[in-house]
């Protein structure tokens, strides 16, 4: 199973004040980002948490924020973003649609954040490795994320936050030859924002 995180900069404009500040908030799963701040007066690369860069009556600052100051200049601000978006894949046994027991086990931890996302919408794209002709992998996938889909849908998901489609083996995780079994082929990708 697998989660992905964008990136995230908080980017505040306070016109009141006629100044604008950039801060690159670190990302949930640790990995390093980057922003560019571009405008009249030039370029200014923000490269580590909490830096950050203002422009105040026409004059560019760069500076260094802590957790604690962002935490208090921000908080409430941030506590009301929604939740960023998260991707799971679940995996299928070959030419099914039952998911391999590892995959139903962490299904659970799926409905779970769905069920705490207070406006949630959700893609469920189904997957097929090259075993079987086109003809027989689209409907296949189709079936896959509708099983996806009706598993949500009987822990509560309504089913208009829910959107399905099948993509047979034209997107392959793992490119292969025809006819040849890959495990990681045959998923469904579940996107939740």
């Amino acid at each position: 199973m697998s989660r992905a995180f964008p990136v995230v900069a908080l980017c505040l404009l306070l016109a009141a004040c006629a100044s604008e500040r950039v801060v690159l908030l670190p990302s949930t799963d640790g990995r390093p980002g980057k922003v560019i701040v571009r405008d009249a007066s030039g370029e200014r690369v923000l490269e580590h948490p909490y830096a950050a860069t203002a422009r105040r009556l026409g004059i560019n600052r760069s500076s260094e924020s802590a957790a604690e100051q962002v935490e208090l200049r921000y908080g409430e601000t941030l506590r009301a973003l929604p939740p960023r978006p998260t991707s799971y894949t679940v995996y299928f046994e070959t030419g099914t649609d039952t998911m391999t027991p590892a995959s139903a086990q962490a299904f659970v931890g799926v409905k779970r954040e769905i069920a705490e996302r207070p406006a949630v919408e959700v893609m469920v794209i189904g997957h097929t490795d090259r075993v079987g002709s086109p003809a027989e992998n689209d409907p296949l996938s189709r079936q896959r994320a509708e099983l996806v889909r009706d598993q949500l849908v009987s822990e509560g998901v309504a089913p208009e936050k829910l959107e399905v489609a099948g993509r047979g083996e034209r997107e392959l995780l793992v490119p292969t030859a025809d006819e040849v079994d890959e495990p990681r082929n045959r998923r469904v990708e579940i996107s939740i924002r």
